[in-house]
């Protein structure tokens, strides 16, 4: 189970939002670089990249920062945001960028997911957000009516081959992991999982890494890791 650290980007900067909440951000770093580069030295397998201005406006806006860190790093980096068009994925990969991460596209154009899964395969992500158990897009700013199961179901059924779960509930709380939402995803479909939201300590490592024989192949860290609760050295001494 591979431990990967959130890189999120807003105005140049290294972010993170509480839930969501555009009102509700915490400056890290003035250069996102920087940091990923921290986070790769401390033994990173991956990095996960999120152009939170491109998730609100339709369109990746922080790419000169991305491929700084492309440049600078020689671990995969995975990039969501804004990218909703087969034309600005493929932009995006021939950055560097190992793979994308699709989201509000997936949920508001069937066709062009199934195309983006067709023709990117392993190179593309879907991004499930979940509030309450429903999909949220937008940058988490919309929540429509599909339950996330019934929508990663019928996504895996088009051709996803891998799924970022994130409960928005937990995101950026330090309150703890969602295990029964995780569970219920596991079990919906066959593909490799990767749980986001919620990480706060060791322990929420090890209570994640039960479920890896169940297809849970990640968890992506992000506050946890900014304000010292979990220790990404650690974390990835013990995979």
């Amino acid at each position: 189970m591979q431990i990967i650290p959130a890189v999120d980007i807003r105005g140049g900067k290294c972010v993170r939002l509480l839930q969501g909440d555009f009102s509700k951000e915490t400056v890290f770093a003035d250069d996102p670089v920087d940091v990923a580069r921290h986070w790769a030295e401390l033994g990173a397998p991956r990095l996960h990249v999120v152009d939170l201005d491109g998730a609100r406006t339709g369109h990746p806006t922080n790419l000169s920062v991305v491929t700084r860190i492309v440049d600078a790093l020689d671990i995969p980096i995975q990039l969501g945001g804004g990218i909703r068009s087969l034309e600005t994925a493929m932009g995006v990969l021939d950055m560097g960028v190992d793979r994308v991460i699709i989201g509000t596209s997936a949920a508001l154009d069937r066709a062009l997911a199934e195309a983006m899964f067709r023709a990117l395969g392993e190179s593309v992500i879907l991004g499930l957000d979940a509030r309450d158990g429903l999909v949220s897009i937008h940058g988490w700013q919309e929540t429509t009516g599909d339950r996330a199961v019934d929508f990663a179901q019928e996504m895996e059924a088009l051709g996803a081959c891998r799924i970022i779960h994130t409960d928005i509930g937990t995101d950026g709380m330090l309150s703890g992991v969602n295990i029964a939402a995780m569970e219920a995803m596991l079990d919906a479909v066959s593909i490799p999982v990767i749980a986001s939201g919620g990480v706060t300590n060791m322990d929420d490592i090890r209570n994640l890494r039960k479920l890896e024989p169940r297809g849970l192949e990640g968890v992506i860290a992000g506050k946890a890791l900014y304000t010292g609760s979990l220790d990404l050295r650690q974390a990835v001494r013990e995979q």
